[in-house]
């Protein structure tokens, strides 16, 4: 073999040896992420996966954080094994499983492997059709209420997981750990972004 040849296989090796972890790296950026990267508390992998789903699909990253950025599935997760009772628990578990099963008749799919135009299909037939939240006045219901099913309650939770998250009170919204004086009229326009506290 020539130095010339030489060269040239040497050359073509490296180009290989760098462009097959590139490739790899494609190949698995394409690949369909159904796996968690986090060992739920309570909550089955199956199950568990759902949650993270629903967050997601609630809460995408945009120019903000996500759900799944802030960890509100693995917040929830927590609430459930370390806030629920044992008829609370089951009652998830329950839930989540008929509510995979009426996916898995209408969409041919558990949720987290529904395509995103079927999951915003069941968003938008479980807004029209689950109980709204009672009316209330600084906290306390007013009027008669019922109870708001299961999508309603898990919606809320993630929302509740994620506004109260650290990142999203000091870097989303407006943060003031220090508050100045009371000012009890001003225009809402000085108000500016929703507060965090």
């Amino acid at each position: 073999m020539n130095r010339r040849e030489a060269i040239r296989k040497t050359a073509l090796g490296l180009g290989t040896a760098a462009g097959v972890p590139t490739l790899l790296s494609l190949l698995q950026a394409c690949a369909k992420e159904d796996r968690l990267t986090w060992t739920p508390q309570f909550l089955k992998e199956d199950q568990a996966l759902f949650v993270s789903s629903f967050v997601d699909f609630l809460l995408p990253r945009t120019d903000t954080p996500g759900g799944l950025d802030v960890k509100a599935d693995i917040f929830m997760d927590l609430m459930y094994a370390k806030a629920y009772d044992e008829d609370g628990q089951k009652n998830v578990v329950a839930q989540i499983e008929k509510f995979n099963q009426d996916c898995k008749a209408k969409y041919g799919a558990v949720f987290a492997e529904m395509s995103v135009e079927d999951k915003g299909a069941c968003f938008r037939e479980q807004e029209a059709n689950s109980p709204k939240f009672p009316k209330n006045v600084w906290g306390t219901s007013v009027g008669p209420s019922e109870p708001v099913g299961f999508y309603r309650s898990l919606k809320s939770m993630a929302l509740w997981a994620y506004f109260s998250s650290e990142e999203i009170g000091k870097n989303v919204l407006s943060y003031d750990p220090i508050p100045g004086p009371y000012q009890g009229c001003i225009p809402l326009s000085d108000v500016g972004n929703t507060w965090s506290l």
